[in-house]
């Protein structure tokens, strides 16, 4: 008896917070030309799906709502600026440069490219939401 309990107990551990890796079927990208489109002509607030690699990890940004912040570079020499609400969505805790990162956010014109927010759920559901995918685990 004992020992179905401590077996049913140890399956319940190796199993606590697994919930399969989290992927994005490519097809429902942004393709990059159209990403580089909206930089050149200062196109903002679209919706905007993809990956890249960790540039650069940025300071959170604690104006206003709190936000995990870095730069992604893609394909095509692009690189966006990430800024995650980490009041409203968990925050990326492992991120290191060169990580590969999935988003889907709305996209902002800047000089520098472009920043992606909203890359979280809208808890007041006037927003479509947006996440990251990190190692096979979602934050939105």
């Amino acid at each position: 008896m004992i020992q179905r309990i401590s077996y049913i107990i140890i399956l319940f551990l190796f199993s606590c917070g697994k919930t399969g890796s989290v992927t994005v079927d490519s097809s429902k990208y942004t393709p990059l030309n159209v990403i580089k489109e909206w930089s050149d002509k200062q196109v903002s607030n679209k919706i905007v799906c993809q990956q890249g690699t960790v540039e650069k990890i940025l300071p959170d940004d604690h104006e206003g709502k709190p936000h995990q912040r870095f730069i992604l570079r893609l394909r095509d020499d692009i690189t966006l600026l990430i800024s995650h609400n980490i009041e409203l969505a968990q925050r990326i805790p492992d991120l290191k440069n060169g990580d590969l990162v999935i988003f889907k956010g709305e996209y902002e014109w800047n000089k520098k490219g472009g920043v992606v927010h909203w890359t979280h759920h809208d808890p007041k559901g006037r927003h479509q939401d947006g996440y990251l995918i990190h190692n096979g685990t979602k934050y939105n």
